[in-house]
């Protein structure tokens, strides 16, 4: 009870006092609270994985979740989202290990909407690789990444919490003591005031623990991970040591009758000797003798612990059985007060149906929710509708509900190129690219786009290109169904060196739907077209490398969109129409994501686009370069120059070009 009302006092007060030290001294005095009286500040949530595993923070796919999705895991009855980062690949290397400024603000934004929900936040270095044993020497890493977060997050909330590294393994349990002591020093000497969640050595097992030594820092969180039995836990994983991928139907608890044989490509390892020691392990009794351990740890050292990764993944296993797997590991840990994240939200041991969509209204798996004590929000059935409207492919990033599903095998990629956009901040960088390489948009869930083909549509987007030229084609591959003889049918348009400029300027590409051609299909051998593409069906979206090696060739994309066949009534192909500098629309308006601004120029020209708030302040400057003639985009995302999202309210935008001025208002709602 007492724990209840300090939060409380903390809380009110952090939100009332605008005293600087005040605030300071609160949160100081909240975690020494916390500390004393045992306990975390949360109680339960998830792991949002596959977001910052990145090989750098220019290929974080950031719009893959957004604030909704955190509102969404709340309603769950979540107050803890664990953040894996692959932190040490988001850094120059050696020997400064400077993190890249992108990836702050991608966090900064996660830290608002995290803050703004009541949400609490561990930042979770994620840099780790199973085959790959631990660094004796990976202080030198960690002590410099750490310090440039604490500096970076030490004036925040305590709702972020820092985990010094997921999963060390390889390295003896003296030796990543000993380096993890270092690391919470280098913290400390910067920010005394958040909580560290420091693990042990052995993959963060449970029976590490005990070789712990004992901290003199009381700010601490002691974080282990659960996934006994493994056997059960990780049928069907491909990353294990064998694989286990052909190991199915092993159930949980432990039924005779339902064993299955030692698939025979694991005969001889020790998963054979785990299903012949099964009855032992496969229990209700051992699971919580294991969990004991851990349980032990915490009241003999008088410490909070986290169960930071627990779960079953869904491949392989029995639903029922995995169900009533996460039933009895709930139910003793709350029993004991445990608090614990699952491994993971939308991946493979999350909290979707199996093979589903990951949609919130649609897709969560009722069953696994009430086995976590988690709340159930109504579901309804997914019935996919033709698109109707005009939607985004990338812009700054890429769109909603796409996935990057990129086949890079040589080149750079970089989603956020800042050095010349055509709009806005980013664009995609695409250079040296091997013969089949591509940038995928993966629809999520699948597009129906025969109505919008019907009604002449348009792929529209802007590129650049310099150096070697060379052709490469846009497509749509539609899905693959259970019919033999279907494949995943593909639609193209071939760009080539006739159809651009290799002179480093941007140029406007539309392509009608009705217009990409057949392009037959890939599927473990190449099968010609047959007249059989389905446009009610469109798995993704892509650009590739078919014709060669383009090692010489830079390509960047902005701007890319499926639109409507003519810009407000004006056919691009007959510019000469153009005859004033005009402001041809803003829409959505009033807007809560982006709004996209359209406007003309007859002549080449110079122009600014500005951005100011009511007391005529300005906040962002948009767009100052010569442009062709035509009808040209810009895109805001409701930020201002330095990335920082602006509060709901009226802004003015002002377009200038050739002595004459422009002004719009903008009404931006969050």
């Amino acid at each position: 009870m007492l724990k209840k009302v300090l939060f409380a006092f903390y809380r009110f007060y952090f939100k009332q006092k605008k005293d600087f030290f005040m605030k300071r001294f609160l949160i100081l005095s909240f975690v020494i609270a916390v500390a004393v009286y045992g306990g975390t500040p949360f109680r339960q949530g998830v792991n949002l994985t596959n977001w910052f595993q990145a090989q750098s923070a220019h290929q974080i796919q950031f719009n893959k979740f957004d604030r909704q999705d955190l509102e969404n895991i709340k309603k769950l009855g979540c107050d803890v989202i664990r953040l894996p980062i692959n932190l040490h690949d988001m850094t120059t290397g050696a020997p400064n290990y400077t993190i890249d400024p992108l990836l702050f603000s991608f966090l900064d934004q996660v830290v608002d909407w995290a803050e703004d929900l009541n949400l609490y936040l561990i930042l979770d270095n994620h840099s780790f690789d199973p085959s790959v044993s631990t660094a004796p020497n990976i202080g030198d890493i960690l002590i410099p990444v750490w310090q440039q977060m604490a500096s970076h997050f030490k004036n925040r909330s305590d709702h972020v919490l820092y985990e010094i590294l997921n999963e060390p393994h390889g390295i003896a349990d003296d030796s990543w003591n000993n380096i993890q002591q270092q690391v919470v020093a280098a913290i400390r000497a910067i920010d005394s005031v958040h909580i560290i969640v420091i693990g042990p050595a052995g993959w963060n097992s449970y029976q590490n623990l005990q070789y712990m030594p004992v901290y003199s820092d009381s700010n601490l969180i002691y974080t282990f991970h659960f996934y006994e039995p493994f056997l059960f836990t990780h049928q069907g994983a491909s990353w294990t040591s064998p694989p286990m991928t052909s190991l199915a139907g092993v159930p949980f608890p432990y039924v005779d009758s339902r064993m299955p044989d030692c698939p025979p490509d694991l005969k001889g390892t020790w998963i054979e000797g785990a299903l012949n020691d099964y009855q032992n392990k496969g229990t209700v009794g051992y699971v919580r003798s294991q969990l004991d351990i851990a349980i032990r740890f915490a009241q003999e050292r008088n410490v909070p612990i986290f169960c930071g990764e627990l779960g079953v993944y869904m491949r392989n296993s029995n639903p029922t059985d995995r169900v009533i797997w996460y039933q009895i590991v709930n139910d003793y840990l709350k029993q004991y007060d445990v608090p614990f994240t699952t491994w993971d939200y939308t991946g493979g041991f999350g909290l979707f149906e199996k093979g589903s969509n990951a949609l919130f209204d649609y897709d969560l798996n009722v069953p696994l929710l009430k086995a976590l004590g988690l709340n159930v929000p109504p579901q309804k059935e997914y019935v996919m509708r033709p698109d109707s409207i005009e939607f985004n492919l990338y812009s700054d990033a890429f769109g909603r509900h796409i996935n990057a599903i990129n086949n890079n095998w040589q080149g750079n990629l970089d989603y956020y190129d800042s050095s010349n956009p055509h709009n806005g901040q980013f664009c995609l960088y695409w250079s040296d690219a091997a013969q089949y390489a591509s940038i995928g948009f993966d629809f999520v869930p699948d597009k129906d786009l025969s109505v919008l083909k019907d009604k002449g549509f348009v792929l529209d987007f802007w590129v650049k290109a310099q150096g070697k030229a060379a052709s490469f084609d846009v497509r749509f591959v539609d899905t693959k169904t259970k019919d033999p003889d279907d494949h995943p049918w593909r639609m193209k348009a071939t760009i080539n060196a006739s159809s651009l400029h290799w002179d480093g300027t941007w140029q406007n590409i539309r392509i009608k739907l009705s217009d990409f051609i057949e392009g037959g299909s890939w599927d473990n051998g190449w099968f010609n077209p047959h007249g059989k593409f389905d446009w009610q069906a469109i798995d993704r979206f892509e650009i590739v490398n078919e014709y060669g090696d383009m090692s010489g060739t830079n390509l960047w994309f902005d701007d890319m969109q499926i639109t409507t066949p003519y810009v407000i009534g004006i056919d691009q192909k007959s510019t000469d129409i153009i005859k004033t500098f005009e402001l041809v629309n803003c829409y959505p308006n009033p807007f809560n994501g982006a709004i996209q601004i359209e406007y003309s120029i007859p002549r080449s020209a110079n122009v600014q686009a500005a951005l100011f708030d009511v007391t005529g302040r300005k906040i962002r400057v948009l767009q100052n370069k010569k442009l062709s003639a035509g009808l040209h985009r810009l895109k805001w995302n409701g930020r201002n120059a330095h990335g920082q999202i602006m509060p709901s309210g009226m802004y003015l935008l002002r377009l200038r070009s050739g002595g004459k001025t422009l002004t719009r208002k903008l009404l931006f709602i969050r």
